[in-house]
């Protein structure tokens, strides 16, 4: 018997393997919603190919939103963003150099016609709930896990 996989409705794409950690709660959190994602790790420097066939392509293998991870330059959410119509939420990652804030300024400083929403430093949690918030606006469903969630989170 084979099993069923669900198109991932979420792409989470980071530029190394060593943002993996930092991305966790990202992808616990969309488990937790009973939301498909895919994981990517590509450098918008080092396999810039790669980012734009992967960004580009994402519409199409019915992605609604995508979460990009970078540290230093950071320059990967603003790549993805420029090769898809989907909405981009940057998270900033924490650099030994300048602890992060080096990636939040290069990710909140998006030239105009290619917008980026961006989390906090280490923000991958609340770039998965916004991703959710995000898809909820045109799926009653994805607002109802948001409603939950908030529920939830009063009541503890």
């Amino acid at each position: 018997m084979s099993e069923v996989q669900e198109t991932p409705l979420v792409g989470i794409i980071m530029g190394s393997q060593s943002d993996m950690a930092a991305m966790e709660p990202c992808m616990e959190q969309l488990k937790a919603f009973g939301v498909p994602y895919e994981v990517k790790v590509a450098s918008a420097h080092r396999k810039p190919e790669v980012v734009h066939a992967w960004a580009s392509g994402a519409h199409e293998r019915g992605m609604k939103v995508i979460v990009a991870a970078a540290g230093k330059a950071a320059h990967l959410g603003g790549v993805v963003a420029a090769f898809t119509p989907l909405p981009v939420i940057a998270v900033p990652m924490k650099t030994s150099d300048l602890g992060g804030l080096d990636s939040l300024l290069s990710m909140v400083q998006m030239p105009s016609g290619v917008p980026v929403a961006t989390v906090a430093i280490n923000g991958a949690k609340n770039a998965a709930i916004l991703s959710v918030q995000m898809m909820g606006t045109g799926d009653a469903s994805m607002q109802q896990k948001i409603i939950d969630f908030k529920r939830a989170m009063a009541e503890a």
